[in-house]
């Protein structure tokens, strides 16, 4: 076991701590992260604070790992020491199922072992990237690409693949409308990575607070979802919308702004049960979907996508010691567009 220094959650809704915590040895096919930079997630905050159920204290959280590789078991063949690699929402899985075995291990049929709040296969609690090291099996990290800087390659390792998955699944490209609900840590990503697919891309936000940012990273068109108007004025538009935002909204107003045979896809995940008239689905022949990250192959397509067209996140890099004011600030929408802990400071 290796000691390393970290923020933990020591119990629900606690704030975070500085501690330290228990690595494993690297095994055969482990490699050893010093980790460089971790971002901020909205779900970190949501397990943190027990807002999707019962979780595992004391909580390392973040999934948004991007760092070095400083040692690797005798049995890896993807990795060497000074790699650059990241480290995104899950550390293991099945490997036999399905779903595995087709690249899809976020789906794994047994469970995905996730990367914090969760259970390893040596039966201890998983730790997250708010932290000095971690340590993962060769098949679970992706090589971070040269022409990414690891701060704002970090947040892609959650926010960036959340979004690519499905738009890539749902044929956002040229020709093709896309519109995203809400410009946060998620959203803005789905921005640019839409634009660089070639869609035509328009910004549902609940105000234009942030139209300025949102054309500059890539959106043709903004609407205020709180003027009744816009619904009214792009009934029917859309081939493809994607919500990023973790607040129940009125489904069927957004399912109305689908052209016939649209989907709209939910990535955000809000902690109510939502109600839906199935009406507004039939109708259209529309479809509603969901969409969780992405498979260790997708995830790594991203990230060499991202690099070739220069997407990287929009950041502001915090210290460890404010990583409870960030909390604070992701709550009050006050953050352009993610935060990421600089790990020196842990």
């Amino acid at each position: 076991m290796t000691t390393v220094a970290a923020y933990a959650a020591p119990a629900p809704k606690a704030p975070l701590e500085r501690t330290t915590i228990e690595r494993r040895q690297v095994g055969e096919f482990d490699v050893l992260i010093d980790i460089k930079f971790a971002g901020i997630c909205h779900s970190d905050i949501h397990q943190a604070r027990e807002g999707w159920g019962e979780a595992i204290f004391p909580m390392v959280p973040g999934h948004e790992i991007a760092g070095v590789v400083s040692e690797v078991g005798p049995g890896v063949t993807k990795f060497a020491v000074g790699d650059r690699v990241g480290v995104g929402c899950m550390v293991d899985s099945c490997r036999e199922c399905d779903n595995c075995k087709a690249g899809r291990e976020q789906y794994c049929v047994k469970g995905n072992i996730p990367t914090y709040n969760g259970i390893g296969k040596d039966g201890r609690p998983t730790y997250g990237g708010y932290s000095e090291k971690v340590v993962v099996d060769e098949n679970f990290a992706v090589r971070i690409p040269d022409g990414l800087s690891l701060d704002v390659a970090a947040p892609l390792l959650c926010a960036g693949i959340t979004l690519y998955s499905p738009l890539r699944r749902f044929g956002a490209g040229p020709g093709k409308k896309v519109a995203i609900v809400g410009l946060g840590g998620l959203g803005h990503m789905g921005v640019k990575i839409a634009h660089a697919l070639g869609a035509e891309v328009t910004v549902l936000s609940q105000s234009l607070r942030k139209q300025e940012d949102g054309l500059r990273l890539g959106a043709d068109h903004y609407y205020a979802t709180s003027d009744p108007k816009t619904f009214e004025e792009l009934a029917g538009t859309f081939d493809l919308i994607v919500s990023t935002v973790s607040a129940p909204l009125d489904f069927g107003a957004y399912l109305s702004l689908l052209r016939t045979e649209g989907t709209l896809a939910n990535v955000g995940a809000p902690e109510e049960p939502i109600s839906l008239n199935l009406f507004s689905v039939i109708g259209g022949g529309k479809s509603l979907a969901g969409s969780m990250i992405g498979g260790i192959a997708e995830t790594q397509e991203m990230l060499d996508f991202c690099a070739e067209h220069g997407l990287g996140a929009e950041i502001e890099v915090i210290r460890g010691e404010q990583i409870n004011e960030a909390y604070e600030r992701v709550l009050a929408s006050d953050v352009r567009y993610r935060f990421v802990i600089d790990t020196a400071t842990i």
